[in-house]
């Protein structure tokens, strides 16, 4: 997850608004503000993001496959 930096002027806006809760709400809030500063950061390796085509066929009957699925633009596929 990315991490978020505000200004000033942003927190001021903010604990503005969350001045007005109850004590218990305000407690709850620092325990969760609290955890999330624990939590160690995941790294992710990137490639683990993308994946290779994986396929038994070879190339020239993928491309027969896509050939043959195409359809034909020259017909009219009016809205009507």
């Amino acid at each position: 997850m990315a991490n978020l930096t505000l200004n000033n002027k942003t927190l001021e806006k903010y604990f503005g608004l969350l001045k007005g809760l109850d004590n218990l709400s305000k407690k709850k809030l620092i325990i969760k503000l609290t955890e999330s500063l624990e939590m160690k950061e995941e790294k992710v390796d990137l490639r683990s993001l993308f994946g290779a085509w994986e396929d038994d066929k070879d190339a020239d009957e993928i491309i027969k496959e896509i050939r043959e699925s195409k359809v034909e633009k020259s017909e009219d596929l009016g809205f009507e």
